[in-house]
């Protein structure tokens, strides 16, 4: 029999968590269409570049606007070893998070040496500057018309007439499962503490014993291999990669998510990643109802953007995971302060109650 204290370890709480969601999602796809499960890779492709985002800017206080590149590099990554080398999809995945991770390093050891407004523009710079390497090198990187990619077939013993997108969205949140897990892991660690301590105050951390150079290109080293492994699902989802796929817009776009979802937050890379998915597809469908032209359709996507990131800064300044704390909060304090009791005793339970939750390392990874 498992101990509690063996079941309150991060580690295996973590796995028990991963896994028992990992099962629920397999069973939901089944009742699914293929387009939702389609869509479901596309959100996962998000959330795990979201998430290794909020790692960079929300625990460890860089600002990165050039995320949308990491993804570009695994995302070719990914589609150049598809076309080339045919190697197992799980290898692909690895390489393409390990190919961009080089790249976040070579980024990680010039941003070391950058604060604030500067650090925006030179990762700024990445985002609008990488992609126009595929011009460059056109009979590689296939120019503007980008390259295919090979939808990965399913195992053979799911059968023949299993539906690929099902199979995609399967590895998809396997994907999500093991990068949560990891981060998770990662955040409530001994590196975890000091990409806080560096975010809160560089010089008392170096002070303390802390590389506050090492410790930042590591946080820019594991964000870019988040963003590398979910630009490889964006491209096995997508069956193509071009230039046009990951423009400045895209990376505007998962800081945003970022920052809507709920900064430093695990979960809240859940809400931004189903933000980037869906959000688009509405102001889509209001351009079609107010039928607006396509000057103003193709900019309406961003102006949302901007209203629904308004909204939720001034109702949740925590972000919609922040929220969903407070809310959870309310609830324990209201069940917790029964009706027969004083309304001191009442007023002290949600404060001892909260005072884990918003602190320490599990508040961080919630």
């Amino acid at each position: 029999m498992l101990s509690a204290g063996f079941l309150r370890r991060p580690l295996v709480r973590h796995l028990v968590i991963a896994v028992v969601l990992v099962v629920v999602l397999f069973l939901v796809t089944g009742i699914l269409s293929s387009y939702n499960n389609f869509q479901i890779a596309l959100i996962a492709s998000y959330v795990i570049a979201v998430a290794g985002l909020s790692l960079l800017t929300g625990l460890n206080g860089q600002i990165s606007l050039g995320h949308g590149a990491f993804m570009a590099v695994g995302a070719y990554t990914t589609a150049l070893l598809e076309t080339h080398q045919h190697w197992p999809l799980a290898l692909v995945l690895a390489l393409s998070a390990v190919t961009a991770a080089a790249a976040g390093l070579v980024t990680g050891l010039g941003a070391a040496r950058l604060r604030g407004p500067y650090l925006a523009g030179a990762t700024l710079a990445l985002a609008v500057g990488l992609p126009e390497l595929t011009i460059k090198f056109t009979s590689t990187l296939g120019g503007e018309s980008g390259l295919p990619v090979n939808p990965p077939p399913p195992v053979s013993f799911l059968g023949a007439s299993f539906d690929p997108n099902r199979y995609l969205a399967w590895v998809s949140i396997l994907c999500v499962a093991v990068t949560l897990v990891l981060l998770a892991n990662l955040v409530t660690s001994r590196f975890g503490r000091d990409f806080r301590a560096v975010r809160d105050d560089e010089i008392a951390a170096s002070l303390s014993g802390i590389r506050v150079a090492g410790n930042q290109v590591l946080a820019f080293v594991v964000s870019a291999a988040c963003a590398g492994l979910g630009g490889a699902i964006y491209a096995l989802a997508t069956g193509i990669v071009n230039p046009a796929g990951f423009t400045l817009v895209l990376s505007i776009a998962i800081l945003t998510g970022t920052v809507i979802g709920g900064l430093g937050t695990l979960a809240g890379a859940v809400w931004g990643g189903i933000l980037l998915v869906y959000l688009p597809r509405w102001s889509e469908s209001l351009s079609n109802g107010f039928k607006l032209n396509k000057v103003v359709s193709s900019n309406l996507s961003l102006g949302l953007y901007g209203v629904v990131l308004i909204v939720v800064i001034l109702a949740f300044p925590a972000g919609l995971q922040g929220g969903v704390r407070q809310a959870g909060r309310a609830l324990r304090s209201r069940f917790m302060s029964g009706p027969g009791s004083s309304g001191s005793t009442g007023a002290a339970a949600p404060a001892g109650v909260s005072t884990p939750v918003a602190s320490g390392g599990g508040g961080e990874t919630s």
